[in-house]
């Protein structure tokens, strides 16, 4: 595995001239446009690795995508691997449902500093929030940032010696809280064997995938594909396991050649039993459309 094998696999053939500005937004657009944020790989009970080299080599020889310990952990690899100084944070994500801000290592976030253009200024990178950036933010108060078709904001965390994001309103994802301290990826291996295996995470109970376009967040949520724009969301429902992997195959670029027929047989049937029950939950307790 070398750093020009994972570059190719983000559609890039050199790194750009760096460590820069420049090079470190074409990094992170490149990155969130090829690599699929994704729990498809905890359907079948098999679990995914946490070390940043074994995710790092899943992604090239599967076309594997990955979930934020994985993604972010990938890319700090990637960034560090290219002279960049990049550190981790723990974070916890707060969504519709679940809107108690909170920092309990649910979330690994990066941030970088020491770019030749401004030496002190830091920036958040942040490629594992599924529907979130398309390129960094500057890490300091007040700070917005117009990402189409979604925009985001940044303050004082309330909870902790650190930072609050705030996602937009058609997300699922209400916002972000991470600390200042610096993490190692071990800090994450306790939520990741839960996230990852247990019946009750929701990584487990959802089969989803998210991958960034320059103007556009996909979602896919059981069988569900919801494409937002800045002026509409587009949703599909897949009703035949054909559409489904050409979909997963062709959108989200999540081949799967590793499962066989066996396998895509009980994904299939596991993700239409998702959809069924979600659709249950909005009969009986009206629940909002969106949040599979």
């Amino acid at each position: 595995m070398t750093t020009s094998e994972f570059l190719r696999r983000i559609g890039l053939e050199e790194a750009p001239a760096g460590p820069s500005v420049e090079g470190l937004f074409a990094l992170q657009r490149a990155f969130v446009v090829s690599v699929p944020y994704e729990s498809i790989q905890y359907q079948l009970g098999r679990g995914g690795p946490l070390d940043q080299r074994a995710v790092v080599e899943r992604m090239i020889t599967r076309e594997a995508g990955g979930y934020c310990f994985q993604m972010n952990g990938a890319f700090g690899w990637l960034l560090d691997e290219l002279g960049y100084d990049v550190t981790m944070h723990r974070g916890g994500v707060q969504t519709r449902t679940a809107p108690e801000p909170r920092v309990d290592s649910t979330h690994l976030v990066l941030t970088v500093t020491g770019l030749p253009e401004e030496p002190e200024r830091v920036w958040l990178v942040d490629a594992g929030l599924g529907d979130g950036f398309l390129e960094p933010m500057p890490l300091e108060v007040g700070a917005t940032s117009r990402q189409t078709p979604y925009g985001f904001s940044l303050g004082p965390s309330s909870i902790t010696t650190g930072w609050r994001l705030e996602h937009d309103a058609r997300s699922v994802i209400a916002g972000m809280d991470f600390e200042a301290a610096p993490a190692t990826i071990g800090d994450f291996a306790e939520q990741h064997a839960y996230l990852s295996t247990s019946p009750s995470s929701p990584f487990v109970r959802v089969a989803s995938a998210f991958l960034r376009r320059p103007e556009s967040a996909l979602a896919l949520r059981s069988t569900e594909l919801a494409e937002t724009f800045a002026d509409r969301i587009d949703t599909t429902l897949l009703e035949t396991p054909a559409e489904y992997y050409a979909v997963l195959a062709d959108v989200f670029q999540l081949p799967l050649q590793h499962l066989t027929a066996a396998d895509r047989d009980q994904l299939w049937r596991r993700v239409v039993e998702q959809y069924e029950s979600y659709q249950a939950r909005i009969a009986a307790a009206g629940d909002q459309p969106g949040q599979v």
